[in-house]
C-alpha cells in the first residue's frame, strides 16, 4: 500500500523527502487531475491531501469520502494554511502515515 501527497509545492517537497510520491498543484484542473491519476493506481492505499486543494476539488473529494472506503482520503493543513487550535503538520503527518519528520 502506497501513499500519495496532494497540495501545494512545499508541502509535497517535504513528503516526497519522506518517501511519499505525489504532485504539486496550484489551479483547480491540476488538483482534479492529480486526484484522478492519485486514483488510477489501485496501489495508492492513502491519498493526502492539503486543505487548499482538497477545496478547489470539494464536491468530488467528499463523494469519495462519502461513499468510498478505500483509498483513504486525509486531508491536513498544507505549509501557510495552519491556523490557531489546530495540531501542527508535523503530528498530523505522524498520525497520517506513522512517520516521524
Amino acid at each position: 500500500m502506497n501513499y500519495f501527497i496532494i497540495g501545494n509545492e512545499d508541502t509535497v517537497l517535504g513528503f516526497e523527502l519522506a518517501g511519499v510520491s505525489g504532485i504539486s498543484v496550484e489551479t483547480p484542473e491540476e488538483a482534479d487531475n492529480a486526484f484522478s491519476k492519485a486514483l488510477e493506481d489501485k496501489n495508492n492505499g492513502i491519498i493526502i491531501i492539503t486543505e487548499s486543494a482538497a477545496d478547489m476539488i470539494r464536491a468530488r473529494v467528499e463523494k469519495l469520502l462519502f461513499t468510498s472506503s478505500f483509498p483513504l482520503i486525509v486531508e491536513i493543513p498544507g505549509s501557510g494554511d495552519l491556523q490557531t487550535g489546530r495540531k501542527d503538520l508535523r503530528t498530523l503527518v505522524n498520525e497520517a502515515i506513522g512517520i516521524k519528520l
